[in-house]
């Protein structure tokens, strides 16, 4: 089964398709919203899934009424099943803390996924780590592709790479 997780903005989009079974990103970028709504058209995935704004009692601008648009439209785009993964269940699942910030949530998956390049988690193009060519918002669509898989499994019970 293979996930599109988008961690969706208000000009850009960042997308992971993920092998739900190994947890391995099998394609990723960053890119503007409407390449991101052909990738999301094009299909080849089983389930779309999308990081929802949430309110939290704060006002907002206009930037993030226009994500919540652009949230819209991948899903009516869809050609899978859709569904939504809020920020805060992700900062718990992966970080076990709802104050984690964006490093901690990279911090969490380098530790859990790298093999050798215990830093970065990304290692070089002759030797390539698990995260080899993410950049910036990508580590948050694998964060919400990663928490959906787990979280409705049932549990963490895929998340160790294969020998």
């Amino acid at each position: 089964m293979t996930i599109l997780a988008i961690d969706p903005g208000d000009m850009q989009s960042a997308y992971c398709l993920l092998d739900a079974g190994t947890l391995r990103p099998l394609a990723f970028a960053k890119a503007d919203n409407a390449q991101v709504l052909v990738v999301v058209q094009r299909g080849g995935y089983d389930r779309l899934v999308l990081e929802r704004v949430a309110s939290y009692g704060m006002a907002v601008g206009r930037n993030v009424f226009e994500t919540c648009e652009w949230v819209g439209r991948f899903t009516q785009a869809a050609q899978a099943p859709v569904d939504y993964v809020y920020r805060k269940d992700e900062k718990l699942h992966i970080c076990h803390d709802s104050r984690a910030k964006d490093a901690n949530i990279r911090r969490a998956l380098i530790d859990r996924f790298a093999v050798h390049d215990l830093k970065n988690g990304k290692g070089t193009k002759k030797a390539p780590d698990f995260f080899y060519g993410f950049k910036a918002d990508c580590w948050s669509a694998y964060a919400v592709g990663l928490t959906y898989i787990e979280t409705t499994t049932g549990g963490e019970t895929c998340g160790q790479i294969p020998e």
